[in-house]
């Protein structure tokens, strides 16, 4: 309103989107955490961010040939994408394998729809990472921040996070894996 012109609706709608986006995965975070066997549950948001995303990388690096997007992300490869696919769900099953062993109420545990959260999990966290790419693209920079230098910033590192946490919580109030 004071700074008419000098501020375009169009930065104050990305500005509001992003902290309410922010704001809500946090606290999807929090609210996974709290459900029925939460101490479980949100650990896979974590496991599903970071496997997609080193085994994306080293599968894209192998096999990579057909670029996903260049415009957004040029070293992303339609291969290392389909690599961390397969290889989220395949973490997720050996998480739930895992945890079957020290979780009592596990034994009821269905591996084919733990595979199959993994898959979702994985595809919206390279959704999630080319959606802020695409953000820096459109605004020119390279960064979000500077104390990663060449990291992108620490929004970078939590830029799967963020879009896995608000998934993974719905999912999770559908059909919890592990009741």
């Amino acid at each position: 309103v004071f700074s008419k012109g000098r501020v375009s609706v169009e930065d104050v709608s990305v500005t509001g989107f992003m902290s309410l986006y922010m704001i809500s995965a946090f606290v999807a975070i929090l609210f996974l955490r709290d459900s029925a066997a939460g101490a479980y549950t949100y650990l896979l948001i974590f496991i599903g961010a970071w496997v997609t995303d080193s085994f994306a990388y080293f599968t894209g690096f192998l096999f990579g040939k057909h670029k996903l997007i260049p415009e957004i992300s040029p070293k992303k490869t339609v291969e290392g994408s389909i690599g961390g696919i397969l290889f989220c769900g395949g973490a997720f099953v050996l998480y739930g394998i895992a945890i079957s062993h020290f979780v009592e109420t596990a034994d009821r545990m269905n591996l084919a729809l733990l595979f199959c959260y993994g898959i979702i999990v994985s595809v919206v966290s390279q959704i999630g990472d080319l959606s802020l790419s695409a953000v820096k693209r459109h605004y020119g920079i390279k960064d979000f921040g500077k104390i990663f230098p060449g990291h992108g910033g620490i929004l970078d590192r939590f830029d799967s996070i963020l879009a896995v946490s608000l998934v993974l919580f719905v999912l999770n109030e559908f059909a919890s894996i592990f009741r």
